[in-house]
């Protein structure tokens, strides 16, 4: 079994799809799987396919979508795997509940290399969380369940995806710099600002490396474009740590180079 929904949606068995192409089955395997192994309970997938007013007829409906995934699984997996549907989707009292096995579905996997790219940056193991950090962004393939109709638990659901995907992003590029990789980050880290233009974070990031690349006045244009953006858009001027940063450029500050600072450790710096 493989289950993917970073991206589009995808689950295989026995390297068959298993995905329904009707929309609201397809809200349903995606909920179950990207909850995989914890009971779901009935009220939460008619919310997700109905909102806060389901009709009279909304249990049977969820009965048939149910049964329709199982035909799936049926199907897929043929007479001879010793497997049952029943066996992966699971009636609980109250709910129901996707068995898969640990490495089955992306966002566990996902999740755990996260997890150990934030226990290398405590441990100041800078290499090995960038390559974790890495590791778990290769796992996207786009928007996540881009093609599934969201509603409002899925909504939930992919919002913090995205936002963890974009704070991995950040952690990933901070060990970079702290590894002394500016150079190799200047095209990615324009890319980022121009696609996130209020990102006080990532601006950050690329104002350190264009310094440390000798190009400190293209630093200085990146401060001002954000500075402008969030006076035109929000009414609001950067924050002071990306204002002593601009400051550090203007005054070429020595420890802007320092090897093995990031742009936390340049900011702390500042403010200690």
């Amino acid at each position: 079994m493989d289950i993917w929904l970073l991206g589009p949606l995808t689950a295989e068995v026995r390297g068959r799809s298993i995905v329904p192409t009707a929309a609201k089955p397809r809200q349903i395997l995606a909920l179950l799987a990207i909850h995989a192994n914890r009971v779901l309970p009935v009220g939460t997938l008619m919310e997700e396919i109905w909102g806060s007013e389901p009709p009279q007829s909304a249990l049977a409906t969820l009965h048939t979508y149910i049964l329709q995934l199982r035909r799936q699984l049926t199907a897929a997996y043929g007479a001879d795997a010793g497997v049952s549907a029943k066996d992966v989707l699971v009636t609980q009292y109250g709910g129901y509940c996707w068995q898969a096995p640990t490495d089955a579905v992306d966002v566990p996997r996902y999740e755990r290399l996260v997890a150990a790219g934030r226990v290398a940056t405590g441990e100041d193991r800078q290499e090995r969380a960038s390559a974790y950090f890495r590791e778990a962004l290769a796992l996207w393939r786009g928007s996540a369940l881009v093609d599934v109709r969201i509603g409002p638990v899925l909504s939930i659901e992919v919002a913090r995806l995205e936002e963890s995907r974009l704070g991995v992003l950040e952690r990933c590029l901070e060990a970079d710099l702290r590894l002394g990789r500016h150079a190799e980050l200047l095209t990615e880290l324009i890319e980022l600002t121009g696609r996130h233009p209020l990102h006080e974070g990532l601006h950050a990031q690329c104002m350190t490396a264009l310094y440390r690349a000798g190009r400190s006045w293209q630093a200085l244009d990146v401060y001002q474009r954000l500075r402008r953006r969030l006076a035109e858009e929000l009414g609001l001027s950067p924050s002071p740590r990306l204002q002593r940063l601009q400051q550090a450029v203007l005054s070429a500050e020595p420890w802007l180079d320092v090897p093995g600072c990031g742009e936390d450790a340049l900011l702390d710096r500042m403010i200690g």
